[in-house]
């Protein structure tokens, strides 16, 4: 999901196939995490434009939001977090059992004070709005405290947040900047070759979903949350790594706004061939379910006339797909299967 969505109320979410199963990916399990190994530290980060210093590898992690702790999940460091929040989709099948044994501190954002009191010794999020004034709290405070914290390079890498909305982006976001994530969370943890392992899996993953298919002059459009002022996809986040995996157009790759909220006539005017609806498992914003959007569209009188709602050409995907994360690999498989399914692609 867009990042200031949890500070205010905003952004898609999509709910979820499989992490490492979507699509008829192989089933596995992660591995269970072990004793770290103190070699290497003090370890020294270069993260967001701040030094960030890690002691030892982390035993108590708090991370913030839904992304970072899939990534530690699918590492295998169930055992090694003491808190979870700002969630949008269910856990992934592959992730699910691991997962229920870390506790929720909130289903959005926490408190700084219920996340002091987990006792945390590392501080992580995908988004910069949690780790910032108005949101949890910022990173000094954190390191006040003797607290290290780590943000998600998709969220600042070629980003600007300054605005009120959910950011702009100044560069188009690629797979490799999460798969950087995934490798210095690894090294933080003291589990890089798990890190290199998973990198893989997903490297290898998208390339599967993407071989043979060409979608040129196919038309996407992306939205994520609320039917009064809807948050739909800007050129070049994750949505635009998926679009670009086909040769496929977005009808809003001429924003660069995270997720600008758009009026229907205009929505309508652009009248794609695809709608990719986020499916959330949440309740901050109205049409939040993708029953609840595709029931809006098929309603409203200016869009369901829209070519993509007429032919109900609708691709379901969670918001952890919709956003820079792991699972945008997963976006990649079911979009790709969607337009198998439609006949939208060689």
């Amino acid at each position: 999901m867009p990042v200031a969505q949890f500070v205010r109320p905003s952004v898609l979410v999509l709910s979820g196939a499989l992490l490492l199963t979507a699509c008829g990916a192989d089933a596995s399990s992660p591995p269970s995490s072990s004793q770290p190994g103190e070699s290497g530290y003090p370890l020294t980060l270069d993260n967001c434009g701040r030094t960030v210093e890690i002691a030892a590898p982390p035993r108590r992690a708090v991370s913030l939001s839904q992304g970072t702790t899939e990534i530690l999940l699918s590492l295998g460091l169930a055992d090694r977090i003491v808190g979870t929040a700002t969630w949008t989709d269910p856990l992934p099948e592959a992730l699910a059992e691991a997962g229920a044994s870390v506790p929720r501190l909130a289903d959005n954002a926490p408190s700084f004070e219920r996340v002091l009191d987990t006792e945390p010794d590392f501080v992580s999020s995908s988004f910069s709005s949690l780790l910032g004034t108005g949101g949890v709290a910022t990173r000094e405070q954190f390191e006040e405290l003797g607290v290290p914290t780590y943000l998600s390079p998709a969220d600042c890498v070629g980003k600007d947040n300054s605005g009120d909305g959910d950011g702009v982006r100044t560069q188009a976001f690629t797979m490799e900047t999460v798969y950087g994530e995934v490798r210095e969370l690894a090294r933080v943890f003291d589990v890089e070759e798990r890190g290199e392992e998973l990198v893989a899996e997903l490297e290898a993953r998208a390339a599967r979903a993407t071989s043979g298919i060409d979608a040129s002059g196919v038309s996407f459009l992306y939205w994520f949350a609320n039917s009064e002022a809807p948050y739909m996809a800007g050129c070049c986040g994750a949505p635009g790594v998926i679009t670009d995996a086909f040769g496929a157009e977005n009808v809003f790759d001429d924003t660069h706004e995270e997720w600008p909220q758009i009026n229907w006539e205009t929505v309508a005017d652009r009248d794609p061939d695809v709608l990719v609806i986020g499916d959330l498992a949440r309740d901050s914003q109205t049409a939040e379910s993708a029953a609840e959007k595709i029931a809006f569209l098929e309603s409203h009188p200016v869009t369901r006339t829209m070519t993509a709602v007429r032919n109900e050409r609708y691709v379901l995907l969670s918001g952890q797909a919709m956003d820079p994360t792991i699972r945008t690999v997963e976006g990649i498989e079911q979009v790709a299967a969607a337009l198998r399914e439609h006949g939208l692609a060689e």
